[in-house]
């Protein structure tokens, strides 16, 4: 009786011991070590502070993205306009300061027009319950881009580093630290707060999980889509002020690709696409790894289409492996099974 006891325990510590090498964040924590010892093979100074800073700098406009898109997967949702907002957004920043606008006005109208068009992919969605979003964000982005593009046409908005301290919200630093990047870190931590330890982030769960259980519960889901796509929208509006005071000017085919990177950066984090599952300090391991494995494969010279190529198989691996993992545990339940029956 003691042995068998003393093999249970042994069996449960195991299965635990398992469930935290196997779980999807350890996973990634182990790829984000490996993308910072190829960086560092390949760059001596890879971690010297204030490079490695800056580089981090290079892909926290899109990582701000993946925030709100992480709440739209979990909804069982996406936004494919989110690289479109930023261009238009963008696009109006420019053009409202260099009319004479001061540039805190510019600010206001470049967050106000993100918020709008995250408001109307929500509403059209809200309204017309049987479109899909992938459609219906695939239009606004075309939409969105059109209207930068005839606005601006092939001219660009620039002089925006005149304003010094528009120049500054990109560029200053505490140290080597830019404050860009701490407001990074404590925008990750309320998204994150939200979305595991309030009601509203239940709710999320609970839509992506099953809409019409959530529906009969109680659960306000055109509210909360609503909500999470103006959110989105928001955010990619605070996007595009960042990339404005990085870059200094505005073209309307800027932030083209944004949408796919943000989604990839919340699917390797471990969100599924089909809602309901995963969790948020995923989504912020997998923006770093993503965007310091960028970084790394510039170092030595690695073409963008190739860079894409890379992520793009990771991805691929990224989406097989949860199935590879149950399968071979099905395998081994159904033999465990027939060993049993002998």
């Amino acid at each position: 009786m003691e042995t068998k006891a003393r093999r249970n325990i042994l069996a449960v510590r195991e299965r635990s011991w398992k469930q935290v090498v196997f779980r999807w964040e350890s996973l990634l924590l182990l790829l984000f070590l490996a993308v910072n010892i190829f960086n560092m093979s390949i760059s001596p100074n890879y971690l010297d502070a204030s490079g490695l800073f800056t580089a981090i700098s290079t892909f926290l406009p899109k990582g701000f993205i993946a925030f709100p898109m992480a709440y739209l997967l979990v909804l069982g949702e996406i936004d494919l306009s989110v690289g479109s907002t930023v261009a238009l957004s963008a696009t109006l920043l420019g053009i409202s300061y260099n009319s004479g606008l001061s540039m805190g006005a510019a600010i206001l109208i470049a967050l106000g027009c993100g918020l709008v068009c995250g408001l109307l992919n929500g509403l059209i969605l809200a309204k017309f319950t049987e479109l899909a979003p992938m459609i219906v964000t695939l239009g606004t982005m075309t939409l969105y881009r059109g209207i930068s593009q005839m606005i601006l046409g092939s001219e660009s908005s620039g002089g925006l580093h005149n304003c010094r301290w528009f120049y500054n919200i990109y560029y200053a630093r505490l140290g080597p630290v830019p404050y860009v990047f701490l407001v990074f870190c404590l925008a990750a931590v309320a998204f994150g707060f939200v979305l595991h330890k309030t009601v509203f982030g239940r709710q999320v769960y609970a839509i992506g999980s099953n809409r019409t259980t959530a529906l009969y519960s109680g659960v306000p889901v055109q509210r909360v889509r609503i909500i999470c796509y103006a959110m989105t929208g928001l955010i990619s509006g605070l996007s595009a002020i960042l990339y404005a005071s990085w870059m200094g000017s505005i073209r309307w085919d800027i932030a083209t690709g944004y949408e796919l990177e943000a989604i990839s950066m919340v699917v390797l984090g471990g969100i599924s696409t089909a809602g309901g599952k995963g969790n948020f300090p995923g989504t912020v391991i997998s923006i770093f790894t993503i965007g310091l494995l960028k970084y790394g494969l510039g170092l030595i010279n690695v073409n963008s289409q190739t860079i894409l190529m890379i992520i793009g198989a990771i991805l691929i691996l990224v989406v097989m492996l949860p199935n590879i993992r149950d399968s071979i545990a099905a395998r081994r339940a159904v033999e465990a099974q027939r060993q049993k029956s002998v």
